[in-house]
């Protein structure tokens, strides 16, 4: 049976929940920041007082360094927040960040001939934005070399989805 506390500890995590959902990919250097400036307070008066050197403290405000499990306890204590907070933040930073590096990854371009990209630098593609474009052009024009690492970058699920035929998109 669920009593009263077991409630709000609920509706607690759908709250949170919510507000991590807004801050993902956020630094938590610039929450810090926020959180710093509300109580209006200097960050070097606010390092002192977590006994910490103001310039960590301002690398981290200005996303310049990333946040550690005992420095964000101390602040976390200290602004009253709640307890993995701003290490919640810093681990959804370094997954957008590790994202971005997954996202620049690009084909061999050795394997590609540039004139199938005649109207584009292939260094400006943005592989994953356009990879409709990219694979329909690809296996339209290009040989089999090129469709073999198009379809190695990709992988086959993304090529059948699109170098489907229009009747077959609604089959």
């Amino acid at each position: 049976m669920f009593t009263i506390s077991y409630l709000y500890l609920f509706d607690y995590i759908c709250l949170m929940n919510k507000e991590l959902e807004i801050l993902k990919g956020i630094h938590p250097g610039i929450i810090l920041d926020r959180k710093i400036k509300e109580r209006k307070l200097s960050k070097g008066r606010f390092a002192l007082m977590i006994n910490e050197y103001p310039q960590t403290l301002g690398a981290i405000t200005n996303g310049k360094r990333s946040m550690n499990t005992s420095l964000a306890l101390k602040i976390e204590q200290e602004l009253n927040l709640t307890e993995g907070f701003l290490m919640t933040l810093q681990v959804f930073y370094d997954i957008k960040l590790e994202k971005r590096k997954i996202e620049k990854a690009r084909p061999d371009f050795s394997k590609l001939r540039r004139g199938l990209f005649w109207d584009t630098d292939m260094e400006k593609i943005d592989w994953q934005l356009q990879k409709r474009a990219v694979i329909q052009r690809v296996f339209e024009r290009g040989n089999s070399k090129e469709k073999e690492e198009i379809t190695r970058f990709y992988g086959d699920s993304e090529i059948k989805q699109f170098t489907k035929k229009p009747d077959q998109m609604h089959a």
